[in-house]
This record gives structure tokens, sequence and C-alpha cells, in this order.
């Protein structure tokens, strides 16, 4: 299926980028002000390592940026493999966005399109549908390419291709919820002093503290916090259990430098 030649993403741009010297670009277009994330929970789309590794250091077109990081978002927020660049054209979300960098937004996102084919970010063929021939396109990843071999084939239709290849995310539960669950009720100070924690370590980090401190039966948050700050100093290195269970890991976090808390 890899070596399918309707897939090689050099195959696929039916049009060539455009240069940036010829494409219009938006200028002295006021900065609008973010007023920043909201508090409570939010909603985060996942973004591969390998676009930050390989595919961003490469890109030098915005179109094309926005274009791919939209394909991602919708594949995420819709659980959809497959967009048409007629659905694209009328998305107002993506098209804001490219008008912020060209003063012909459609023009930006037919060579944002080819860009992105053209490096094999995204993948695209041509089908037959009720309303005349489409252009479609898919993440090059393994679910986006089952996908259009499913379309090419005739065994579903663009809107039929949903995601297959992402497992279902369960929701971490948030350090209050850490807390009460394990060590008991928040007071007001404390509240404050959870919440800079939650935004100064990793998820699985705040969990495993409080599984250290469960196990070793050391209820205390100056405990779990004295075992984030050694690792942000440190690293944790050997200290990740990995489900290993045996007597010594499990008893971690018993020396002279956490006595302590045993004590007192």
């Amino acid at each position: 299926m890899e070596d399918h030649p309707s897939l090689k993403p050099g195959n696929q741009a039916r049009q060539s980028p455009t240069s940036e010297t010829n494409r219009p670009v938006a200028q002295d277009r006021p900065i609008a002000k973010f007023d920043g994330f909201p508090g409570g929970e939010l909603r985060f789309s996942s973004v591969p390592d390998l676009f930050f590794a390989e595919l961003l250091p490469a890109m030098d077109d915005l179109a094309e940026l926005k274009i791919t990081l939209h394909a991602v978002w919708v594949r995420q927020r819709e659980g959809r493999q497959v967009m048409t660049q007629a659905e694209l054209a009328t998305d107002e979300t993506l098209m804001r966005g490219l008008a912020a960098v060209s003063d012909d937004p459609e023009q930006a996102l037919v060579d944002g399109l080819a860009r992105a084919v053209t490096r094999g970010s995204l993948l695209q063929a041509t089908i037959e549908s009720e309303i005349g021939p489409q252009d479609v396109y898919v993440l090059n990843s393994q679910g986006g390419r089952q996908a259009l071999v499913r379309i090419q084939s005739g065994q579903v239709g663009a809107a039929g291709a949903k995601v297959v290849d992402r497992p279902p995310v369960e929701p971490r539960p948030n350090i209050f919820e850490l807390y009460e669950d394990n060590i008991g009720l928040l007071s007001p100070i404390l509240a404050d002093q959870l919440r800079d924690a939650e935004a100064s370590y990793p998820a699985d980090w705040v969990e495993e503290a409080f599984r250290i401190a469960v196990t070793n039966n050391v209820r205390k948050w100056r405990y779990i916090q004295a075992i984030l700050e050694r690792w942000a100093s440190k690293g944790r290195g050997d200290d990740e259990i990995g489900g290993r269970d045996t007597e010594a890991k499990r008893r971690w976090y018993t020396d002279e430098e956490f006595e302590i808390f045993f004590e007192h």
C-alpha cells in the first residue's frame, strides 16, 4: 500500500506552488490582542512529535503551516480523516487564518495545499461524486493512507472515512482530585500551592508522586512536593517505576533526604 503510485506525494500536486514574490501578502494589519486561555477545562488537540522535529523546521510558508495544523485539528475535533478542497474553502476558521497572511485567501489555500502535498504531509486524490469531481486530502498517516485507499476503491465516500487509528483518551484526574482522593480536604492556602504545582510539573509526574506517597503511607503534600522538586532538579532517571512492582521500588523516598516527612 505504501508503494501505490497514487499515494506518492510527488505525484499528487496538481498545481505548482506560487512563489512568495507573486503571492499577494496582507500587510500592515494590526496585531489582534489575545486575552489568554481561560480557566477551567480546556480541550487540546494532539500533534505528533515528528511534526515539530521534522516538518516544522522545513516549512517556510505560513499558508502551508496553517493548512497542515488545521488538518490535524479537524482530525482530532471531528474524527474525520478526509477533507475536500471545497469544504476547506468554506471553513471560516481556516479562511480567516489564510486571510491574515494573504490578500487572496482562496489562492493561498490552493498554494498551501499544493505545497503540503509536494512535501508529503498531506496526500491528495480526485474522486467522482454526485456533484462532480472533487479533490480530497488526508494527513499522510497510517489512518489517512488507509482512508484514501478505501475512497479510491469505492468502499466509502469521502464523508464516511472516520478516524480509526486514534485510541480513546482517558481524562487525567486534576491535582485537586488527586489530593482529595488520597490525602484529605483542601485548604485555600494549599489550593494555591497545588495550582502552582499543576502548572509547573507534567501531569504524569504529579500522579506518580501521589502514588509514591500513598505507597509509602506518607500522605503529606510537602512530601509529594519534595519528590517533584527532586525530579525537577535531578531528573527522574531510574525513578520511573514503569509498572515494576518490587519492594525496593515501592519503598522509594524513605531515606534520609525524606526522613523528616516520616517523623513529622
